[in-house]
């Protein structure tokens, strides 16, 4: 996983314990908002951050909301609370975030059969929060206008929270888009792993794209535009899966039953060299050839080290594009509508 630290502050303070900085927080191109464990917190810091209230369905419109956020291994589910975010010099004030299991409400129903797995612990979630930066300024702009199962609620007492829909400036916000400068995206950097993989990586996380000398785009960049939800194609093997490149997934997973797996990783024999194309979502968009090579996974996890370029997982449904992908390249996520030269967000360049 690729961490940074934050600190969090009681929005419009920055006296002493009026904050609290929390290392190893997941960098994440495949959310939005930021989500930081209560543990990490501790209960009374996190006691004090204000209550985010004003669900659209809820009568009394005072009732404080709960979210139920779901990532491809679990569910995180947690208070809303408010906080000034800074994250290398940058903040983003009086922002929605999510307090991982502060233990204030119930889990719903509707959540557990939805999320199945919990990530309210640092062991299952692998880090003390996410730092979700994806194309999106909002994590569920649907939730505007409908109660989508699984996602927020209104909670009328610890044990009772009902679905409702939430006004989009009520929603867990990306806090790059909330910055005063440099908020139209990211850009991350990561170097070249050799063969085997490294025990540990440092890069670049920097914010905003063409606003400064070190995160203008390359003259001609491969440049794959999303769609509204974040997706573009990958074409590999004859076969067009729905695709999004995913800093938060710690390997490549795709579908190719010709190669052998085992549990959680594929298990080739040999190193594998592979390719697939990347399409993106618009009618002009140019296809993308993205070579990728594919080790046996329990083969390389036998090595004590955190940082792999060719780690592979198994899926069915989707092309996801994990954190071997970052490595040997500036990955640009550009901010659903915004405009950079001639290019307008959300889109992917590299």
């Amino acid at each position: 996983m690729p961490y940074v630290s934050i600190t969090i502050c009681i929005p419009g303070v920055r006296g002493a314990n009026q904050c609290a900085t929390i290392d190893h927080i997941q960098v994440d191109t495949g959310s939005v908002g930021v989500r930081v464990l209560g543990s990490a917190l501790g209960p009374a810091f996190a006691a004090r951050l204000p209550t985010q209230s004003g669900a659209s369905d809820d009568p009394t419109a005072n009732a404080p909301i709960a979210e139920c956020a779901l990532f491809g291994s679990g569910y995180t589910w947690a208070s809303i609370k408010r906080a000034d975010v800074t994250i290398g010099g940058k903040t983003a004030g009086n922002l929605p975030l999510q307090v991982i299991a502060d233990g204030k409400y119930a889990t719903p129903t509707d959540c557990l059969a939805r999320g199945v797995n919990d990530l309210g612990t640092v062991m299952r979630l692998g880090a003390n929060g996410v730092l979700g930066i994806g194309p999106a300024r909002r994590d569920l702009p649907a939730a505007a206008q409908l109660r989508l199962p699984s996602a927020y609620y209104y909670c009328s007492s610890a044990t009772s929270c009902t679905n409702t829909r939430m006004p989009l400036d009520a929603q867990i916000a990306n806090p790059v888009a909330n910055f005063t400068s440099d908020n139209n995206g990211t850009l991350i950097r990561l170097p070249a792993l050799p063969a085997g993989g490294r025990t540990s990586v440092t890069g670049e996380l920097i914010f905003g794209i063409g606003t400064q000398s070190n995160n203008a785009l390359p003259s001609r960049p491969n440049l794959v535009p999303l769609d509204q939800n974040g997706y573009f194609s990958t074409t590999y093997r004859g076969k067009t899966f729905s695709s999004a490149i995913d800093s938060g997934s710690n390997a490549n997973l795709f579908a190719d039953y010709t190669v052998p797996y085992s549990g959680d990783w594929y298990v080739p024999t040999s190193t594998l060299s592979l390719s697939a194309v990347m399409t993106g979502a618009t009618k002009d968009a140019t296809p993308v050839t993205v070579p990728f090579s594919l080790t046996n996974g329990w083969t390389l996890l036998a090595n004590p080290y955190a940082a792999y370029d060719s780690l592979g997982s198994p899926t069915t449904s989707l092309f996801l594009w994990g954190l071997p992908f970052f490595y040997g390249r500036s990955v640009y996520t550009a901010i659903d509508n915004v405009t950079i030269g001639k290019q307008t967000g959300p889109f992917i360049a590299f």
